[in-house]
This record gives structure tokens, sequence and C-alpha cells, in this order.
């Protein structure tokens, strides 16, 4: 009888153990369930959290980097002239080589010319012959007047004399016009120097065949002032607004590695060569020991003016592709922002702006691949209210370096 009793309770025990049991059982697996979910959300949430990409920033350099622009200029003499015959003949002789320090009025050669000595000795002839007829006409026509009170002669006789002695007269002031321009042609003969210098070119000799004008052949001689020099710089278009007239300029040269030489900005063609985008500018250089030579080439530094600081940024920050030369900017809202830039100046590591970005844009250093407008990004290198932190500033340092 007492176990009869005790079945029961042991069944409910049982039963209870079981329900305990099942219900454990259920709290495991939801457990679990809600474990694994809570780890995916998690797994989840740090892949995006990885997937979006860090990036370095930097406020544009608002400060000039370089205030100088360096283009090869090419000298020539202040004042040249290539020296040509104004007669037909031989050269007779020359004095003057090339190097030759030569002064104004200074005879350095003479032509030989016959025909031009025979055209001379003719037109004074024709001028004392055209004289003695016209002192002939003034004599006759004299005497004609004074026969007038006997009515020897008509007044129309007197007037046609008149006349003869005026046509007399013109053709005497023809011949002697005549004999000054031959002589003032037998003049250049004699080859002369137009102003002090130095002989840069002889491209004639003794016996040769002098043909007037400058048209046939090369010049005999060329004299050039070395004194002072003129530098010429083809500028680029973008630049000549910063170049001022009076600006100074430091010219160096291959032969004097060691030293360098000042020059002034003194005229500008105010015009763009349309096959090349530049403007000519001259600048004037001292040369008083004739140490630099016409024809050289030169190294030119011009001192830029500007109005306005330009931005700078790294050159790692550009991208080019088919929408054109843009950076990649971070907004307030930590997403990426394209603006299209124009460049000023390539200075290798920096790069000058002309236009398109703000000095309190974040600019990021170098755009990952395959970012696109309106991701999100992580920001290292720029603080929240835009100003670099320490570690911008070593990450700047390192990017000039």
């Amino acid at each position: 009888m007492p176990t009869e009793q005790g079945s029961p309770v042991s069944r409910r025990k049982l039963g209870i153990f079981a329900i305990l049991a099942g219900v454990a059982a259920v709290l495991v697996v939801v457990t679990g369930i809600r474990a694994r979910e809570d780890s995916s959300v998690k797994l989840r949430e740090w892949t995006d959290e990885q997937a979006i990409p860090t990036v370095a920033v930097v406020l544009p350099d608002a400060r000039a980097l370089s205030a100088t622009l360096e283009l090869p200029g090419r000298l020539e003499a202040y004042y040249r002239a290539p020296i040509f015959a104004r007669v037909n003949g031989y050269l007779k002789g020359w004095s003057a080589d090339i190097g030759a320090k030569v002064k104004a009025g200074q005879v350095i050669a003479e032509i030989e010319a016959p025909d031009l000595d025979q055209q001379l000795l003719q037109a004074r002839a024709d001028l004392t012959s055209a004289e003695a007829s016209a002192k002939l006409s003034a004599a006759t026509l004299e005497r004609r007047k004074t026969l007038i009170p006997s009515n020897f002669v008509s007044m129309q006789e007197i007037d046609e004399r008149s006349a003869d002695l005026s046509n007399k007269k013109a053709a005497v002031n023809s011949g002697q016009a005549n004999v000054e321009r031959l002589e003032a042609l037998a003049g250049y003969k004699k080859i002369t120097v137009p102003f002090d210098g130095v002989v840069t070119a002889r491209d004639t000799d003794v016996g040769a065949l002098i043909n007037a004008g400058g048209g046939s052949g090369p010049p005999m001689f060329v004299i050039s002032d070395i004194k002072r020099l003129r530098v010429y710089v083809n500028v680029p278009q973008n630049y000549v607004p910063a170049i001022r007239i009076g600006a100074k300029a430091v010219i160096s040269m291959p032969e004097y590695p060691n030293r360098t030489f000042d020059a002034t900005v003194e005229a500008s063609s105010q015009s763009v060569d349309v096959s090349s985008g530049t403007t000519r500018m001259q600048l004037g250089l001292d040369n008083p020991n004739g140490e630099l030579m016409p024809g050289g080439y030169a190294n030119v530094r011009l001192n830029l003016v500007r109005d306005g600081l330009p931005l700078h940024i790294p050159s790692s920050a550009l991208i080019f592709n088919q929408s054109g030369l843009r950076v990649a900017t971070v907004g307030a809202d930590d997403r990426v922002l394209f603006k299209a830039v124009t460049i000023a100046r390539d200075l290798g590591k920096d790069i000058e702006l002309a236009s398109g970005i703000a000095a309190d844009d974040r600019i990021i250093v170098a755009p990952p691949d395959g970012i696109d407008d309106g991701d999100r990004v992580r920001v290292t290198g720029v603080s929240s209210r835009g100003k670099p932190n320490p570690a911008a500033v070593s990450a700047r340092q390192d990017i000039k370096g």
C-alpha cells in the first residue's frame, strides 16, 4: 500500500522536472538565438564601420610658397646695327675685325666706286654748263632791257628772254641738287660706325663685290652696343598680370654658375602669341665689363606680384578622370563632395590653384579608389572646427617633406 500511494507523487515530480527541463531547454535555445542575433548585428555594425574609409584631410595653404617664376631667356645687344653698303663697287680695305671695340664715326672700311666717281664728274660738268647758259641768258636779258626805250625790242621778246632765264636757273638748281646727291652718295664709300660698340660680325673682305642696299645678302659688319643688354623672355599668359613693369629679376648664366646678375623689367609686348600662348617681355641688364654676350642663353627668375594669397594643396589631392580635374572635399556631415578646380602653377609636391575651392574646405590628401560623391568617410587630420590638430601638422610635414 505505501508503494502504491508513492507512485503518483513520483510521477508528478517527474512531470514537473520534465516541464522545468523543457523550459530550461527553451530558455537555452532562445538565449542562444538572441546571442547569435546580437553577435550578427554587432558583426554587421563592425563590418559597416570598417567599410567606411578613413581619410586624412588638410586645409588649403593660403600662402605664397614661391613668389618667383623661372623661365628661359635670350640676351640681345641693347643697340645692334647691321651695316650695309649704300654704293656699288669693290671693297678697298677694312680696319676692324670681329671683337674690335669701335667709336662712333670711326671709318672701318672703304669702297672703290669708279662708276659713281664718273657720274659725279659728269654731274659737275653739267652744272658748270648750266651755270654758263644761265649767265649768258641773264646778260642777254639785261642788254635787251636797255633797248626798250628806243623801241628796238618788243615786250614779247623781253618776256621770252625772262622765261628762258628762269628755265636756265632751274637747270642750274637741278644740276646743283644732282651734284649734291652724288657727293652725299660718294660719302658712303667710307663705312663709319653709328655708335660706340663692338664689331660682332664681319662678312666681307678686300676685293669683294659690294652691292648697294640691304636685300641682296648679309651685312658687311654688325655693330653691337653690349654695355647694356636686353633680355627677352616669353611669359605664359596667366602669369603676365603678376609681372609688373619695373619689377626686379635675377639672371643666371651657364658660363657663370656661381654668379647672378640683376635685371629690371622694362617693357611688355602687350599681346599674346597665338602659337605659344605667351607674352614677350623685355628686361634691361647692365653689362659694363662686357662679360655677357649677345645671343646667349639665360635663366630668368622673375618676381611675382599677387593681389591676394593663392591657395595651395598637396599634389596627391588632385583627381583627373573623365569628369575633369577635381579634388575631393569633406563636408560638415563627413560626406564626400567633389569640386572642379583649375591649376595656376604646378610646384611639384604642391599645387597652386587658380579657382575651385575655398580656404575652409577640408581637402582629402589622398582620395581612395572608388570614392564617390556622398560617400561617408572617417576624417583624420583636421578637427571638427576646421583647425589642424597635431597629427594633421605632422601628416602635412610628411607630405611636403
